[in-house]
């Protein structure tokens, strides 16, 4: 009797098909539990468009070399981000407002205290073509396929543009970076 209770013993050890199933059907289960619970998790975050129709871009102001313009996108809208010169800034401090169509001060499109960087929307507010930047009489953009000219904060001075390139809203995160939206 002895020997057939140590048979089975050390037969029970051993793997058995019945250990297999158990173990194949606890795993199935979970699969087909998480692939359950899947879309309400997934439902809880935003989609894609939510996410581009208004997501703040970060952008690090450091490697902006002083006279440079710099192209990005913010909702789809391309933005120009200036790191203005000390006679750029100068200049466009000192334009009678009364010499302007759309009369704006400089103080006004900038960030009190950070006056060397000017953000705006990259696109003419003629007929939405993108201005080249340092170009034109005033160094600012001038739109190549109609004509306007702005000056170096963005202010129309010459051509068919109504008004001036609009400032998107943005706050400085720190000393050099900016956040738009």
């Amino acid at each position: 009797m002895t020997t057939v209770a140590s048979t089975h013993a050390a037969a029970s050890a051993e793997p058995t098909r019945r250990d297999f199933l158990y173990i194949a059907t606890g795993a199935v289960g979970a699969v087909g539990i998480a692939g359950a619970i899947w879309p309400f998790i997934s439902q809880m975050g935003p989609d894609a468009a939510t996410i581009a129709a208004g997501a703040p871009v970060d952008f690090d102001l450091s490697p902006v070399a002083e006279g440079q313009i710099v192209k990005l996108f913010w909702r789809g809208n391309l933005v120009f981000v200036r790191h203005r010169t000390t006679d750029e800034i100068k200049l466009a401090q000192s334009t009678e407002l009364s010499s302007l169509r759309d009369q704006q001060a400089d103080a006004d499109r900038v960030k009190v205290g950070k006056e060397q960087w000017l953000v705006v929307y990259g696109s003419c507010t003629h007929l939405g073509c993108v201005p080249l930047g340092n170009e034109g009489e005033f160094r600012g953009w001038m739109c190549p396929c109609h004509g306007s000219v702005f000056d170096t904060s963005g202010r129309i001075r010459q051509g068919p543009a109504p008004t001036n390139l609009p400032v998107p809203p943005y706050i400085f995160t720190s000393d050099t970076s900016i956040r738009i939206g």
